[in-house]
């Protein structure tokens, strides 16, 4: 999101719906939102399932949740400044028939090359829908409306990502995997018919369109996730895997420099040398890289290993989920008494303990007794860095760079997701495709020591002092 996405603007009162309708117009743009939030959780319940029908190796399943992540992340920038060139409701529109018709080509997929490129396509949808959705419920509502608004609209990551795990075991274990996508697509029909009636159009407002440096950073990213996952499979020093990495380090330095070079960046370098906004980004890069990577390594270890359905799988992640929620409750109301520093260097500590049973997995770990509980506890901490991260980049930073700060740190988010699953699926690339418990140990405690190592961190870039409790306003993580 960019700080268009999160202006406060009033929309003439004329255009203004009647109180009623604002809040269908906010139920029908949260919907759309939730399919956006449901397409991580669903599909990592669905990836045996979709590797065993299209014949996805490992290198291959990781693509499947990378794809969609990083076209997300690496153009939601991006499609924020298109909502403003465009108009917000027109840009909603675009996004929404783009992700609903990549949607169903992902479910009529009958290769891995259809599915990635539809997976891809969902990512651009998104990058244009999730940014405009938000500038359309701030240009709706006004006042204290609007922050009972952004509250709910908050909300939705939490139960986006609960729903997904339980809906993909649901669709999986009856139809077929195809379905996780197609039950967008009466969804996307749905928005697109009560739209126009609900939803009052923002005019364009003139905006420069920074696209050399969308192309470089989500370049950039895609060539590090490739050379990450090269690792796995012809070692660190292999040609595969040396190319993209020092190609994502070209891409990413010209990115640096085109940004400090554009009339209107996609992002503000300077904003990234407030470290309450470093902080964030840091904080939110590793809390989502290792949530993501953990709901991917324990799908795949589940069914492919342990026997269990998908169905099975997606019950043992609701626990999963709701500790992440709790997490984020419970952070929510320590802020304000004992200060982010303290919140976010526990909540750090509390994801290495959690994750630290499961570096000594084997083939006789328990599901229930150690691995749900186990993902349960560094959830749990999970969900609390989340709400410090997010509060921090946001309530620490002057108000007229919220809006900077916010599409930085949701970029961080989406990116987070996609690098984690890159590392755990190349450190546990022989688990993954032999079912040798060694890989999984392995993935397991190189994310336990990154949890360490980010909560030793947290206590020296994490600013001291207190701050606001997080009330579920507009900072929160519009994904997973």
């Amino acid at each position: 999101m960019t700080d268009s996405t999160l202006s406060t603007s009033p929309v003439p009162q004329r255009d203004r719906p009647p109180g009623r309708y604002r809040w269908a117009a906010l139920t029908v743009l949260c919907l759309a939102q939730f399919m956006l939030v449901l397409d991580v959780t669903v599909v990592n319940v669905a990836l045996p399932d979709i590797g065993a029908d299209l014949h996805l190796g490992r290198t291959a399943l990781t693509w499947v949740v990378t794809s969609y992540t990083l076209a997300f992340g690496g153009l939601m920038l991006l499609g924020g400044r298109l909502a403003d060139a465009l108009g917000a409701r027109r840009t909603f529109v675009a996004g929404l028939v783009l992700f609903t018709g990549a949607s169903l080509t992902a479910g009529l997929a009958g290769s891995a090359g259809t599915l990635l490129t539809a997976r891809v396509a969902q990512g651009v949808g998104a990058a244009l829908l999730s940014p405009s959705a938000l500038s359309l419920v701030t240009s709706t509502f006004e006042g204290p409306q609007r922050q009972r608004a952004l509250g709910v609209w908050a909300a939705i990551g939490g139960a986006g990502s609960a729903a997904g795990v339980l809906l993909g075991g649901l669709l999986t274990s009856g139809p077929g995997w195809n379905w996780i996508f197609y039950v967008n697509v009466p969804v996307g029909v749905l928005v697109l018919a009560l739209l126009p009636s609900l939803v009052a159009a923002v005019p364009p407002r003139p905006a420069r369109l920074d696209l050399p440096g969308a192309v470089l950073v989500t370049g950039g990213t895609a060539a590090l996730i490739k050379g990450l996952v090269a690792a796995g499979d012809g070692g660190w020093a292999s040609a595969g895997a040396l190319v993209p990495l020092g190609l994502a380090v070209v891409l990413y330095a010209a990115f640096a420099l085109t940004e400090r070079a554009s009339r209107a960046p996609l992002i503000d370098v300077r904003l990234l040398t407030r470290r309450p906004v470093v902080a964030g980004a840091f904080l939110i890069l590793v809390a989502t890289g290792l949530l993501i990577a953990a709901f991917f390594l324990s799908s795949v270890h589940l069914q492919r290993d342990r026997g269990y359905s998908a169905l099975g799988t997606g019950l043992a992640f609701l626990p999963v989920a709701v500790a992440t929620a709790a997490g984020a409750h419970l952070a929510g109301r320590l802020l304000g008494a004992v200060g982010a520093r303290s919140v976010a260097a526990a909540g750090m500590a509390v994801t290495a303990a959690g994750l630290i049973p499961l570096a000594r997995t084997n083939a006789g770990t328990g599901v229930w007794s150690t691995v749900v509980p186990s993902l349960s506890v560094a959830a749990f901490g999970i969900g609390a860095v989340f709400v410090t991260a997010f509060t921090i980049g946001l309530a620490l930073v002057p108000a007229h760079e919220s809006g900077l700060a916010s599409g930085a740190l949701n970029t961080f988010h989406e990116v987070g997701g996609s690098i984690g699953v890159a590392v755990v699926s190349t450190i546990a690339a022989s688990g993954i495709e032999h079912g040798v418990p060694a890989g999984y140990a392995h993935a397991y405690a190189a994310c336990a020591g990154a949890a360490a190592g980010a909560a030793l961190i947290a206590l020296v870039l994490v600013p001291r002092g207190r701050v606001p409790a997080a009330g579920g306003g507009h900072g929160g993580p519009h994904g997973h």
